[in-house]
């Protein structure tokens, strides 16, 4: 069995997100995609948005309707800051027999070196790199450790952040089409991002 594993705080999930695990799951072969709301990643500060219940709930009703993609609240679960390599373990020592792939954007691959305990990562798991039109990675100026366990998958322009929907929820416009319906009515019915999303 092979799973893709997609990380990050999906604050809030989108369109994105779901396109880029369908390409990596399509692609790579894989069986089955794992959201993974972080906790508090490593490399951002915490922020005041919804907490993480609120997180977890969207991703479920965003892959709900897909039976090869899963919500998982482990990092969540664990609390504290979210690191990959934890949270790799935990599924490899949990889920016997399962081989884990870690789905990562094309620009995350080149700090790979810098990640916490990559060494061991790098051991046991792989990563699928999402490149986009335009993006150069010379992967030859990775270590050959970490370049023997990276694959790059193509993947189109998407031009949705999570960032640009906080931001046009909190000033009043519209997020519709952005993200699924089901997380755009949890969004307007609990009010997330400081206001009510416009009918």
């Amino acid at each position: 069995m092979d799973i893709g594993i997609m990380g990050g705080t999906f604050d809030p999930i989108h369109f994105g997100h779901l396109i880029a695990a369908e390409r990596a799951m399509e692609d790579a072969r894989l069986n089955e995609v794992w959201f993974v709301p972080s906790h508090t990643p490593p490399h951002k500060q915490k922020t005041t948005g919804p907490n993480a219940e609120h997180r977890l709930a969207m991703v479920e009703l965003a892959v709900e309707g897909n039976p090869c993609f899963r919500a998982m609240d482990d990092e969540l679960k664990r609390g504290g800051t979210s690191y990959t390599y934890d949270t790799l373990e935990s599924f490899r020592q949990t889920y016997a027999g399962y081989r884990f792939h870690f789905i990562i954007g094309a620009d995350m691959v080149q700090i790979l070196p810098q990640w916490h305990r990559i060494e061991n990562i790098v051991r046991h798991f792989r990563f699928i790199g999402l490149q986009r039109p335009g993006y150069e990675l010379d992967l030859a100026k990775l270590p050959p450790d970490i370049r023997a366990a990276v694959s790059l998958v193509p993947m189109p322009e998407i031009g949705i952040s999570s960032t640009d929907i906080r931001t046009r929820a909190s000033s009043g416009q519209s997020i519709r089409y952005l993200l699924p319906d089901s997380v755009y009515h949890y969004i307007k019915e609990n009010q997330l991002y400081e206001t009510m999303v416009p009918k």
